[in-house]
């Protein structure tokens, strides 16, 4: 089972916080893809924390339901990975032959990895040289828990599939959203339900992937406090009115505004420990995906704390669209990020 290298023919499986997301693409990063099938379909979370029997065959029957809404027949997937269950690392070691360099890491990898090497599943690819020292080389290092890893495989194999990769989201949504060429540093951020994922890519490759607590959810929370309404409106207002100083008096922004502050300070920590590792390497842009790309005027916000020019990121920049499947994804088509990245591996 792979974690980060390409596979065949399969289809992308998204199992996010509020949604099942699928697509199945054809193509190649070389000559472009093209969106074969997708579907994108609602579920409530307690479907997803509920580990019965009841619970297992209810989100079998989403998966499955999903699968046929969209006419996938293949069997095989590529599965995203939460980042709260995975640990994924850049480490420099000295340059060498490409086979000696994985023998190497091979025989290394209880130093990187924060669990014993008997209870991981762990991958691994060269980045090449390092651009700090052309001594060193640089390995990106993901593992997960063996237990986790393989209950999650049996789970998605009891519904009659063929897990053929599985990979952590940050890894799959950078992929997605990442510009074609650039080649300066660009932090992508996925602001998920319950966690934040930060992605730094430098030269077309992840220099830097951590996760931070406290994703939309800590939001909605700070929301329904600070104005004493429901959930359900809380997270309405959020992504009508966003950060706006104009619409309900900017109460919105009023009540976020320390969440906020440490939001962005994250940002710029992250930022920060780059430059630290990577001297002078510029950092040209910050690209938002999930809820972050949501939120109206989030971006004017980050950019204005940290002096980095910020956009909403665009997962589907390298995938051909039919006019009518624009149309049916255009309310929902942010949210794919994951989903996109995942269906880009099979020849990256």
């Amino acid at each position: 089972m792979s974690l980060i290298h390409g596979v065949g023919d399969f289809f992308a499986l998204d199992i996010g916080t509020t949604a099942i997301r699928l697509v199945q693409l054809s193509g190649d990063a070389n000559h472009g893809w093209s969106l074969q099938k997708f579907a994108y379909v609602p579920i409530d979370r307690r479907v997803l924390e509920d580990g019965s029997k009841a619970g297992v065959r209810q989100l079998g029957e989403t998966i499955l339901g999903a699968m046929k809404q969209a006419g996938i027949t293949t069997k095989n997937v590529a599965v995203g990975m939460p980042a709260g269950k995975t640990f994924t690392t850049i480490v420099r070691v000295d340059n060498q032959p490409e086979a000696e360099l994985m023998n190497t890491i091979k025989y290394q990898l209880d130093k990187y990895i924060p669990m014993p090497i008997d209870e991981a599943t762990v991958d691994y690819v060269s980045l090449g040289v390092s651009p700090n020292d052309a001594m060193k080389a640089e390995v990106l290092i993901s593992s997960t828990a063996v237990e986790f890893a393989e209950a999650r495989m049996e789970l998605i194999e009891s519904y009659g599939l063929n897990v053929v990769a599985q990979e952590p989201e940050s890894l799959a949504m950078a992929r997605a959203l990442m510009p074609i060429g650039t080649q300066d540093g660009r932090l992508i951020i996925d602001l998920g339900e319950r966690s934040t994922d930060l992605v730094m890519m430098y030269r077309g490759v992840p220099r830097l992937v951590r996760s931070i607590p406290g994703g939309f959810a800590l939001f909605i929370r700070t929301v329904t406090s600070a104005l004493n309404v429901k959930e359900d409106q809380a997270r309405q207002f959020i992504l009508k009115f966003g950060l706006a100083q104009d619409k309900v008096e900017g109460q919105v922004f009023k009540a976020l505004d320390s969440t906020l502050e440490s939001f962005a300070s994250e940002l710029l920590k992250s930022i920060r420990f780059f430059q630290s590792e990577y001297m002078n390497a510029p950092v040209g842009g910050i690209i938002l995906s999930g809820f972050a790309g949501m939120i109206p005027f989030i971006a004017e916000y980050i950019e204005a704390k940290t002096n980095v020019p910020t956009m909403q990121g665009n997962p589907w920049q390298l995938v051909r669209v039919s006019p009518e499947q624009q149309q049916v994804l255009m309310p929902v088509a942010s949210e794919f990020a994951v989903a996109i990245g995942l269906a880009e591996r099979s020849n990256d």
